[in-house]
């Protein structure tokens, strides 16, 4: 099985393997001998198209001529695509994805593809999905909301992923206290928007924190990330007074421009959104505050990218996550006028990302001479075992007699190479 994507897209391929596994199958790294190579696929670049036709061109060369299911965002949108590469064997859409059994048959090889791909707007399943990180026992994706009604111009999520729907609280809830009762210490609520989760019901993101942050033996609760507009006072508030909750914010902005803002078709303004960052800062000083930036957007001209640039280097975030425009089929965006030049676009990329380099050691920084407390993960490198804070800075200890999966006190000595040095855990740290 492999993802691409988001970790949504994990997720949904964490529920596509139980279906395999409680029928007995084996899961196998890519490459290795294998009957069946699942493929979930993002379609948000047109980077990611072409990663995924690697992908799908490498499981044959290496896997012993498995059967290929390939699905995901990039099968919704693009199934004759998809199904014109060669070794394909069946091709499922959005709706299809969590019915492979259904569709599949005897799992041999076929002399043309299938493909079972709906209309987008019959969307109407939601399906259980969690996932963990590669190699972790500590943190769980929890899906709980899936779809988008927002029209942002250069987006194809609403196409390939159909309508907002969400998880049942209760159901929610089941699978949290499974996951803990499994020893995983925290959950990341996971979806496409996941602020605007239970708004179809009558629920709010807000009662599903309220239930969820109760679950015994949960150590941490995290958002992975949620749109301005959706980031209510009440939440705010509910996070900074819960213990359990992380004191951490996923801020998608896509520009520091306000033209820019409106021809994406974003829902706030530069100014409401800076506002959002320090009333989070004011209630939560020690808040990790990330950024989801867009550059290269069509007509996008380099005084509007200094405006951007100087927006985040004024703005008190902690690190950000950088996308180069990419023109994507049937998007409004695609049709501007003026597109930027690659070029342009990859350098201005660059730039950005060394912003965020220099934002996150800045934010590391702040926590030396400070006592954090870390949940340990798998990775040991050099005698030194990694983790995360609640407010999402990486953390190195001393590895010896230090697993994984615990949580640690210990004093912020230093900062080395995007990391904060642990100098010691504190006696009776293990919590």
């Amino acid at each position: 099985m492999h993802t691409l994507g988001c970790k949504l897209n994990y997720a949904e391929t964490s529920a596509i393997g139980k279906q395999f596994l409680d029928r007995g199958y084996e899961i196998v790294e890519l490459g290795e001998p294998a009957d069946v190579c699942v493929i979930n696929t993002c379609s948000v670049t047109a980077r990611a198209n072409r990663e995924c036709r690697q992908i799908i061109r490498r499981a044959l060369r290496t896997a012993t001529d498995p059967v290929v299911v390939v699905t995901g965002c990039y099968a919704q949108l693009e199934p004759e695509e998809v199904a014109s590469i060669d070794g394909v064997d069946l091709v499922l859409g959005s709706r299809e994805k969590n019915k492979i059994f259904e569709h599949v048959g005897t799992f041999q090889k076929v002399p043309a593809p299938r493909v079972f791909v709906s209309e987008i707007s019959r969307a109407d399943d939601f399906g259980a999905a969690w996932s963990t990180e590669a190699g972790s026992r500590t943190r769980a994706y929890l899906k709980v909301q899936d779809g988008c009604d927002y029209n942002c111009s250069f987006c194809t999520i609403p196409l390939a992923r159909g309508k907002s729907r969400s998880l049942p609280v209760d159901a929610a809830l089941a699978q949290a206290e499974d996951l803990v009762r499994q020893g995983f210490r925290e959950i990341v609520l996971t979806g496409v928007n996941v602020g605007d989760y239970g708004q179809k019901s009558g629920n709010r993101l807000l009662d599903l924190l309220q239930v969820l942050s109760e679950v015994t033996g949960l150590a941490r609760l995290r958002i992975s990330s949620i749109e301005p507009n959706l980031l209510t006072d009440e939440i705010l508030q509910f996070v900074a007074a819960h213990r359990v909750m992380c004191k951490h914010f996923h801020l998608p902005l896509q520009s520091g421009s306000d033209n820019v803002l409106r021809a994406m078709r974003r829902r706030y303004t530069t100014v409401q959104y800076a506002s959002l960052v320090r009333k989070v800062r004011g209630l939560i000083p020690d808040c990790g505050i990330g950024v989801d930036v867009i550059v290269g957007f069509p007509g996008e001209t380099d005084d509007q990218f200094e405006e951007t640039y100087r927006f985040l280097n004024e703005l008190p975030v902690s690190y950000l996550h950088v996308f180069t425009y990419s023109e994507r089929p049937n998007t409004p965006a695609a049709t501007y006028a003026h597109p930027v030049p690659s070029a342009k676009r990859s350098k201005r990329s660059e730039m950005l990302r060394v912003l965020s380099v220099k934002k996150r050691e800045a934010f590391y920084r702040t926590m030396v001479g400070r006592k954090v407390t870390v949940l340990t993960e798998t990775e040991v490198e050099a005698d030194r075992r990694f983790g995360f804070t609640d407010n999402y800075v990486k953390v190195s200890v001393p590895a010896d007699g230090v697993q994984d999966n615990v949580l640690l006190e210990t004093i912020v000595d230093g900062v080395e190479f995007g990391c904060c040095i642990g100098a010691r855990v504190d006696e009776g740290g293990k919590l």
